[in-house]
């Protein structure tokens, strides 16, 4: 993560800390008020249908948030596409494809048998969903509706999981699934760049299911408008080097571990690794969707010298070469643990009943 962007998200989460700070936030506050006012104007005009929205001849399952990153949407698509896998569907995931290179129309990352596109060009979270469920359709397209349509009528999906839609109108949806992180569930409260929502909380309403992640007991359940799942992401027991080869997690206890990521929230990695007992001689928090250009592969090359092993996540890793690092690399993937599913099922079993029966 740049400095920059920690800044940021420090201030946003933990407030001021000096006269220079309160007075910087209280110039983002403007900006932040008109950010929001934007966004519910144009949440507005879809509703009014004075902008189109596409409605897919299939059920549409959004899985959005309210805030910036780091909520833990991957996980939880993952979970989904796995789930209704099992039931015998045949599933696709349409992502935007956030760290890709610009990709005009729908690119499809994989047609069912894992990815065919390298994460460089399709982005981190599809190119890892796609390896993750080699069953599964997955499409990248900026304009979702492309995406959705070139899955229905050209790979034959029956049902659709956009990721990270709750923002997207164009594309209409039959569950509205939204995540919250349950210890900082809003921030300060405020729209970028004054904090970190993307939208005013009010917009909340048009969640039909709120999946609380990183759910740690004694956080206290925020008011929302629809049925709460509580969840947390867990580190596997098992870890992988970068071709793949499976590494228990717990014989890497006794190493000396340099561990860097680039995700939005790289802190709650690096705090799981050490509560699971690795030794982390160093870390490394680097930008969402980093690029490994020659600077930053120099820098792990760097810190590489009082260490044995590096670890990072399912990620970084997609992007990785192991004869571009000086130590072995090991990556963990991160698992979702549901505290209750009762509402999930049901509102699953609903949208899909017809299809299974097929």
């Amino acid at each position: 993560m740049s400095e920059l962007a920690a800044f940021h998200r420090r201030l946003c989460l933990e407030g001021p800390r000096s006269w220079y700070e309160s007075a910087l936030l209280a110039a983002l506050l403007p900006l932040g008020w008109l950010y929001g006012v934007i966004g519910r104007i144009r949440a507005k005009l879809y509703d009014w249908k004075l902008l189109p929205s596409y409605r897919a001849p299939v059920p549409v399952i959004s899985v959005g948030n309210l805030s910036a990153g780091g909520t833990g949407k991957t996980p939880v698509v993952d979970y989904l596409v796995r789930r209704l896998l099992r039931q015998g569907l045949r599933v696709a995931v349409v992502s935007r494809g956030y760290g890709g290179r610009g990709v005009s129309g729908a690119l499809v990352v994989s047609s069912g048998a894992g990815p065919a596109v390298e994460a460089a060009r399709c982005g981190d979270e599809p190119f890892l969903l796609a390896r993750r469920n080699p069953e599964a359709l997955v499409v990248v397209a900026a304009k979702r509706k492309l995406g959705v349509r070139l899955a229905v009528e050209e790979l034959g999906a029956q049902v659709v999981v956009l990721d990270d839609g709750f923002q997207h109108h164009a594309v209409r949806r039959d569950l509205n699934i939204v995540l919250v992180d349950a210890a900082k569930p809003f921030g300060n409260g405020h729209p970028l760049p004054a904090g970190l929502l993307r939208e005013f909380p009010s917009a909340l309403k048009r969640g039909q299911l709120f999946i609380l992640t990183r759910w740690q007991e004694g956080c206290a359940l925020p008011n929302l408008p629809g049925p709460v799942l509580r969840s947390r992401h867990v580190l596997a027991s098992q870890a992988f080097d970068l071709e793949g080869r499976v590494v228990a997690l717990e014989t890497l206890c006794a190493c000396k571990v340099v561990a860097f990521a680039g995700i939005a929230a790289p802190e709650g990695f690096f705090r799981d690794l050490r509560r699971y007992g690795l030794n982390l001689v160093r870390t490394l928090a680097l930008p969402d969707h980093v690029d490994y250009d020659e600077g930053v592969l120099q820098r792990l090359r760097d810190a590489s010298a009082e260490a044995e092993i590096f670890i990072t996540t399912e990620k970084d890793a997609v992007k990785l070469k192991s004869d571009g690092l000086p130590l072995p690399c090991r990556q963990v993937p991160l698992v979702l643990e549901f505290m209750e599913t009762a509402a999930l099922d049901e509102a699953l079993e609903r949208l899909t009943a017809d299809l299974s029966s097929h």
